[in-house]
């Protein structure tokens, strides 16, 4: 994306065209998802969109990035700066269970996490490479604070531990993206406890 462009644009234009976006790509998925469609709900023309973005993974990569940062305000995002080894685990906690809580009331979300998920190795590749860059570089600086917390084990290479985070995140994301109407509330909550306990499990230090 132009990002010093699109920053120029006005900000309920911006907001049109993000409403659009996320909806199309919700209900459609990226290959499913038309430009056309998005550009006539957001009162756009496609070649304004070409000026603000590269092309429909560019478009689709700054959605999931906008999305995410939106859901990390809402369900009350923490400063890693203001982390204790008393609050580090229970700040998290707290996020995840917000999320989920969010989920359930907003399932275009889910809709979206799921074409997400789906585009993980196929065409798609190039829009969610930008994105999982993004959540790896955010997750080594949550450990590092933990490690600098001592909560975070430290006998291992820090780029190892993010791996070991990232894998358990992506496979709990996605199960509960895929299987999300197939579940209770109940069990969505039993699914994040044991998601939480793997993280546990991994990443504290042992005796």
């Amino acid at each position: 994306m132009v990002r010093e462009r699109f920053d120029n644009l006005d900000p309920d234009k911006q907001e049109r065209l993000f409403e659009a976006a996320a909806d199309e790509f919700s209900d459609h998925g990226f290959e499913g998802a038309s430009l056309n469609r998005i550009i006539d709900r957001a009162g756009m023309s496609k070649g304004s969109l070409y000026y603000y973005f590269n092309d429909k993974s560019d478009l689709y990569a700054t959605v999931v990035e906008r999305a995410t940062a939106m859901l990390v305000k809402l369900v009350g995002g923490f400063t890693l700066e203001e982390l204790t080894a008393e609050t580090f685990w229970p700040q998290i906690e707290r996020a995840e269970r917000r999320t989920v809580d969010y989920m359930q009331r907003n399932e275009w979300f889910v809709r979206l996490g799921r074409s997400f998920y789906r585009m993980r190795g196929g065409t798609g590749r190039q829009a969610t490479k930008r994105v999982f860059d993004w959540i790896g570089s955010w997750t080594a600086r949550v450990l590092e604070r933990g490690q600098e917390l001592g909560v975070i084990r430290t006998d291992m290479p820090i780029e190892f531990l993010v791996e070991l985070a990232l894998a358990v995140g992506e496979t709990g994301d996605r199960w509960l993206f895929t299987h999300w109407h197939d579940m209770t509330k109940k069990q969505r909550e039993q699914m994040l406890a044991a998601e939480m306990d793997a993280f546990h499990r991994l990443l504290e230090p042992r005796p």
